[in-house]
């Protein structure tokens, strides 16, 4: 009985958009262009697209299979799947991760809204050293990203509190097509601008001299990260899929999203770097001190078109950090509302009441609380640390081998054919070994890369 009674999702679009809407985030249009500026563009990008389908895809179909068998929340779900043994504790490391995250990720998310806010504002503009000491000085103010991280996570608890359907997919249909119309717009105006094209021929020319060890590492690292992989969200959405998903089509769709939105994201950002001169290498400051600027000079022959463009493009970020933030609150919210037998509502607010704590220390510890650091990190980098370099790769780790290894073929094939009813026995089978082999090789090299040990 409770099998039916679970909530679903309400069409194939919803599916592809809500789960996409998970993959797709900060990790797209934050992340993925200053990798691949860091590490050679166009090699990148051939190499990320090829760790996608040997990484990516493959553990994205193994969540799915745990959560749409389990149907119910990333604990029970591998709980009821490992029959109760040690195994069970993926889950529920699963649960606190995705936790942590949306604590943290809730900061950035609030920084997205400031930039919007300011965007408007008309605030910024000026020399880069004033863009820099903006987003400085901003970041360490004790109030204003915590007002905004408050404002991030109440919307995102309207959105929650509402459900599967009227919440998360209403939601979905209406950000992702809107993200791509955004995305779409910022591209065509940043392809137009004088030398675009150079920017344009570092995504897609490739020097094959770039390429080595560190590109591919860089590369495996950013396919597993780019696709929400072992933080839960992924699991819990498929609880909600229904016995008719195809699990191979869903995740080869997504991943198509997933990597449209980056290389859209690329399309946006260097073209415009390369007119004003600035190095696609700039690293993680790219978007928040970097960008400002470049959009104000890129776009100087029409002062209202930068001021326009720029925002449009943190409207963008933060509609990509949301649709992200979504999915993560709802693990914990399906979480606690199934364990603790309490209402949708109740255990959302739990859930968003206990992240805006997470998230103001997070906010707090690169100002105020600064001096208070642990293993000598602040609170926000102790979070990033400890989720995006241990616990991801770790689950997604485990994952890999209690599915390939512990949980009986016949239910993991029963879940990837439909039970029988798709002709994909081939694609089984070379799913089956890379999730037995390749990927968890894959993810030991990627956990050790960030501990330094390689």
């Amino acid at each position: 009985m409770a099998r039916l009674e679970r909530a679903r999702f309400g069409s194939k679009l919803g599916v592809i958009l809500a789960t996409a809407g998970s993959a797709v985030g900060l990790g797209n249009i934050w992340r993925f262009p200053y990798m691949a500026g860091q590490n050679g563009g166009a090699v990148f990008i051939m190499i990320y697209i090829f760790c996608i389908l040997l990484l990516g895809i493959p553990c994205m179909i193994s969540e799915f299979i745990i959560g749409r068998h389990g149907q119910a929340n990333t604990a029970r779900a591998y709980r009821k799947m490992a029959g109760g043994t040690m195994w069970s504790f993926i889950g529920y490391m699963g649960v606190l991760t995705g936790f942590l995250i949306t604590g943290y990720y809730a900061v950035v998310s609030g920084w997205c809204l400031e930039y919007v806010w300011a965007s408007v504002l008309g605030k910024l503009h000026g020399d880069p050293a004033f863009i820099t000491n903006y987003f400085t000085s901003f970041s360490q103010d004790p109030v204003k990203p915590v007002f905004w991280t408050l404002i991030i996570l109440l919307t995102t608890y309207l959105i929650i509190e509402n459900g599967v359907r009227d919440g998360i997919e209403r939601a979905s249909k209406l950000m992702m097509p809107t993200l791509f119309i955004l995305l779409l717009i910022i591209v065509v105006a940043s392809c137009m601008l004088p030398d675009a094209e150079k920017g344009i021929e570092f995504l897609f020319k490739p020097d094959f001299k770039k390429i080595n060890s560190e590109v591919f590492l860089a590369a495996l690292g950013q396919s597993f990260y780019s696709m929400s992989i072992a933080m839960g969200c992924i699991c819990t959405y498929a609880s909600y899929f229904s016995k008719h998903t195809n699990l191979t089509n869903s995740a080869v769709q997504i991943g198509v999203i997933d990597f449209i939105v980056a290389l859209l994201a690329g399309l946006v950002i260097f073209p415009a770097a390369f007119s004003v001169g600035v190095r696609p290498d700039s690293g993680p400051s790219l978007i928040f001190i970097t960008l400002p600027n470049v959009f104000q000079q890129a776009f100087s022959f029409i002062p209202s078109l930068g001021y326009f463009i720029s925002v449009l493009f943190y409207i963008l970020l933060s509609m990509a950090a949301l649709t992200s933030l979504m999915s993560l609150h709802e693990v914990s919210t399906a979480f606690l509302q199934e364990e603790m037998v309490i209402t949708r509502k109740k255990a959302a607010r739990i859930v968003t009441i206990s992240t805006i704590i997470v998230g103001a220390m997070c906010s707090l510890s690169l100002g105020a609380w600064s001096k208070y650091q642990f293993f000598g990190k602040t609170v926000f980098d102790l979070f990033d640390f400890v989720t995006g370099q241990l616990f991801l790769p770790i689950v997604g780790f485990l994952t890999c081998i209690f599915i390939g290894w512990f949980v009986p073929h016949k239910i993991v094939r029963d879940e990837f054919t439909n039970w029988g009813t798709l002709r994909n026995g081939t694609l089984f089978h070379i799913y089956l070994l890379l999730v037995k082999y390749v990927c968890p090789v894959c993810i030991l090299f990627i956990f050790l890369r960030q501990l330094g040990w390689l």
